[in-house]
């Protein structure tokens, strides 16, 4: 017999000796496997079997972390030491190891039942600690004067974020990015002066919306086939006139037709500090989203804007997500953006849902670095074209 062959026996005798509770016999037989077969991760967690078995904590522990130096994700050694912490009231330390068994675990059909049972009980207990770590913050943020309805509502959202009831989103234009710009998902509509009188026209510019809307042949698909382009990635929405647009000023120039259909529109946008980059920015569209269309999650191109929806049309079961944060649309009220942060929006009504879209430069871009900007987005513009 080959020493791997007996080391192998030692093993099926280290097993069976657990198995009828002799955990003196099975510690002997493991110690004798790890001390040929450092590396043997197995033969470390029937050894720390064997050790819990004879309530040698120390030595469990210590054969634990060898299992788990060797294989990181072994499920069942991180589920034993969560109990361990667990049982020793060591929250915080339960809850990582229960969390690690969660997030490690693989698929779960291609699981032991056996597993698979673990992984369930990670997952209660994992849940029990956070309500339990929950409930521990907002009652000692309570007694220091925390109101989630009246304070900081950055305060409010690290602390979201900081339970996992939110994710962290980052600007990820597809085309520009300008630096060390803050990373906001909504501005609120108080920040802007000018925008309560564009605000007090929105009935002026509904009526001539529906006149537009009655015109079947007005709007075109938002996401068009671009031959020049690599094809965008919006599944049905492509060329589709569920997601559909009637522009006003689209890349930075004025739709003479479109314009002269809506004058008071046009004569409303006039106080407005549209983003200006010739060739590229702004756009100024009706934007309709037909019932049961879903956007879905996507990026703009650059950072240096703002994109602002004047809801005009508007039904239930219509809302904006902008990273972690969702807002429904509510007629006359503007929502303010960054649309270089994952977004997506629905329409679940029976119903149009029409807004009117448009663009602005960041507030915190000096005059200069939006000139810069546009001077820049121009040179890219005439770069590679037959003089």
């Amino acid at each position: 017999m080959t020493f791997q062959a007996d080391l192998n026996q030692l093993g099926r005798a280290g097993a069976e000796a657990l198995g009828r509770q002799d955990y003196g016999a099975a510690g002997v037989l493991f110690e004798q496997i790890v001390a040929a077969r450092p590396q043997d991760a197995s033969a470390w967690y029937g050894l720390a079997l064997a050790r819990r078995g004879l309530v040698d904590e120390a030595g469990q522990l210590s054969a634990l972390d060898q299992v788990l130096s060797a294989h990181p994700g072994h499920l069942p050694a991180l589920l034993m030491k969560a109990d361990h912490f667990a049982a020793r009231g060591d929250g915080r330390a339960a809850a990582a190891f229960y969390r690690a068994v969660v997030a490690r675990a693989p698929a779960f059909e291609t699981l032991s039942s056996d597993l698979q049972a673990a992984v369930r009980r990670a997952e209660r207990e994992s849940a029990r600690y956070a309500q339990d770590y929950e409930a521990h913050l907002r009652g000692a943020l309570s007694k220091a004067g925390f109101d989630p309805a009246g304070s900081s509502q950055r305060f409010t959202q690290s602390l979201d974020l900081l339970l996992g009831k939110k994710q962290i989103y980052f600007q990820s234009p597809t085309a520009f990015y300008f630096p060390e710009l803050p990373q906001r998902q909504f501005y609120e509509r108080a920040e802007f002066p000018w925008l309560a009188e564009l605000e007090s026209k929105t009935g002026l510019i509904r009526d001539e919306l529906l006149s537009v809307v009655r015109d079947d042949q007005a709007f075109r698909p938002y996401i068009q086939t671009n031959a020049n382009r690599p094809p965008a990635d919006y599944g049905d929405l492509l060329d589709s006139l569920d997601w559909s647009a009637f522009y006003l000023i689209e890349a930075g120039a004025e739709v003479t037709e479109n314009a002269a259909r809506c004058p008071r529109t046009m004569e409303a946008l006039r106080a407005v500090p549209l983003s200006r980059a010739p060739g590229r920015t702004p756009s100024v569209l009706f934007s309709l989203l037909r019932p049961g269309a879903r956007i879905p999650p996507h990026t703009g191109q650059m950072n240096t804007r703002l994109i602002c929806h004047l809801p005009l049309i508007v039904p239930d079961g219509c809302a904006l997500r902008v990273g972690n944060e969702t807002r429904p649309w509510m007629e006359g009220q503007t929502l303010i953006f960054d649309d270089t942060i994952e977004h997506e929006a629905w329409n679940t009504s029976d119903q149009l849902r029409v807004v009117l879209l448009f663009d602005i430069w960041r507030p915190e871009l000096s005059l200069d670095e939006r000139d810069l900007v546009a001077a820049m987005l121009a040179a890219v513009d005439t770069y590679g074209t037959t003089p």
